[in-house]
């Protein structure tokens, strides 16, 4: 059973890739960075609940996890236990999900009181609310699937030992102001920092992906109550 103490105990660093695997990864990062970004700006500036806002989260999503794929060889990593056994990370990355979303809701008791951040939090739960439910739960979890296998997969393998966790997280953040959006930049920067650092701790993408997939489901549930204008004057 892996244990809150795992992430204290970083696992053997990857196998070092040759020079034309290197070049390669790094020619399809740029790539699917710039052309990811584009999308995922156009992606919210679509109607909410429209068959164009499906149709581009979803190529989003596609393209991050099919430019992710089309690098190179990527890893699921490994946790230490306390009894030196190596492990898939499991549990811990739920329990880090459930926390970040902990901390993310108590934000959004505050920010929902400052006006520039409820309407910029309002702005993007706006696709939940008109949305059909499977749908954006579908492409949420799709899209945050498709970030970590790229951002913390082929993205982070491609800058090599140079200050990885600090640069994947900043190219993470400079994607997501394509949106204009300054709550989604804000997240980005902060839960990248938290991705950006299990996969460090891990060596893989498996922990940060769990993460990243529990988050959204649990922000995805229970937020978009927070903003709703017409529930709030009633209470």
């Amino acid at each position: 059973m892996t244990r809150w103490g795992e992430y204290l105990r970083v696992v053997a660093p990857e196998q070092v890739e040759t020079l034309p695997v290197i070049s390669r990864r790094r020619k399809v990062v740029a790539a699917t960075a710039l052309v990811g970004a584009g999308l995922l700006g156009a992606s919210l500036a679509t109607e909410p609940g429209s068959k164009r806002f499906y149709a581009s989260t979803g190529a989003v999503a596609g393209l991050w996890t099919l430019g992710g794929l089309a690098s190179g060889p990527l890893h699921l990593g490994w946790v230490e236990s306390h009894d030196q056994q190596l492990r898939r990370p499991v549990l811990t990355p739920v329990a880090t999900g459930v926390g970040a979303f902990g901390f993310f809701y108590g934000c959004a008791l505050v920010a929902r009181r400052i006006p520039v951040l409820e309407r910029a939090i309002s702005g993007v739960l706006v696709f939940a609310d008109e949305g059909d439910d499977r749908l954006v739960y579908l492409t949420t979890l799709a899209n945050g699937l498709g970030e970590e296998v790229f951002f913390r997969g082929a993205l982070y393998a491609a800058l090599g030992p140079s200050h990885p966790v600090a640069a994947s997280t900043a190219v993470y953040t400079l994607a997501t102001t394509t949106t204009r959006n300054p709550a989604l930049v804000l997240a980005a920067a902060v839960m990248g920092s938290l991705f950006a650092l299990q996969r460090r701790a891990t060596g893989g993408l498996q922990a940060p992906t769990i993460t990243h997939v529990t988050w959204s489901a649990l922000m995805l549930r229970f937020l978009p109550p927070l903003f709703n204008r017409s529930d709030r004057q009633q209470t």
